[in-house]
């Protein structure tokens, strides 16, 4: 499993950064402020930042500035403020690529019974954080989980973010979380993407973002390993995800409260 720093405060971990990677100054300015902000809650820090978006709805939707160019960006992080950076893969081919550059695969929902894209990834030996399929029942992710194991990698995290409720709407099963560490693994709850509101007829994804404190509280309380959220300076004008993702200015209050609450329940 990836070595998160020390954890003295037995905090529960974040994962949080821009939906997909727009630039370099703009990745770097969000680490610098994410980094100051869990360092003083002494929250163990993943940087989160997408190379490419392969799953949009519109053909003219942005994907990314250039893969080698995106992934440099996230070493670049690593390099710079010392914490690990996870970021999505797609196709088995992908898998290697992106290892030279990031500590942490993530599986997108979408794509989470994909058996040759589990096994490549689990063959570069990187932590493989396997994202539920909004499709799937907590417990069917078992035979995900299963695949990257029986492929030689035992470094496996699970994220909750959410189950489709009609056409263009998610809903969080909470029970999910504590059934899902029942087989042995971080669950991560993902905030931001549990609030999207999919298929719009705009073709753009809609979301809740008034409502991330609250589902975030709750995963907390529930007994989540790890928080997910997408971040941006100015959501409004993210180039992806901006409906749902929280402002860069609201991370610490909510952190701060999520922190207060894992006191509470322990």
């Amino acid at each position: 499993m990836i070595e998160l720093k020390n954890n003295p405060a037995g905090n529960f971990f974040l994962l949080a950064g821009p939906c997909v990677i727009e630039g370099e100054e703009m990745a770097m300015r969000i680490a610098e402020r994410v980094v100051k902000i869990t360092e003083a809650l002494q929250i163990p820090y993943v940087f989160k930042g997408s190379y490419r978006k392969a799953n949009r709805s519109r053909l003219d939707s942005f994907t990314g500035i250039g893969d080698e160019k995106a992934l440099k960006v996230l070493r670049k992080v690593h390099e710079t403020f010392g914490v690990p950076t996870v970021t999505d893969i797609h196709t088995a081919d992908e898998a290697a690529m992106a290892a030279e550059y990031v500590d942490i695969l993530q599986i997108p929902a979408f794509l989470c019974r994909q058996t040759d894209l589990l096994v490549a990834a689990a063959k570069t030996g990187k932590t493989i954080n396997i994202k539920k399929g909004q499709f799937l029942s907590p417990l069917a992710m078992q035979f995900a989980a299963d695949k990257v194991v029986e492929a030689g990698n035992k470094n496996v995290m699970l994220t909750e973010r959410g189950t489709t409720f009609g056409y263009q709407d998610l809903v969080v099963d909470y029970r999910g979380i504590p059934e899902m560490q029942s087989f042995g693994y971080p669950v991560i709850l993902d905030v931001t993407h549990s609030l999207q509101q999919p298929n719009q007829t705009s073709g753009v994804t809609g979301g809740m973002p008034q409502l991330i404190e609250t589902v975030a509280k709750a995963g907390i309380a529930v007994g989540a390993d790890g928080i997910f959220i997408e971040t941006h300076e100015n959501p409004v004008v993210a180039k992806s995800d901006g409906a749902n993702m929280l402002k860069l200015d609201l991370l610490e209050e909510l952190l701060t409260k999520l922190v207060r609450i894992r006191e509470a329940i322990k």
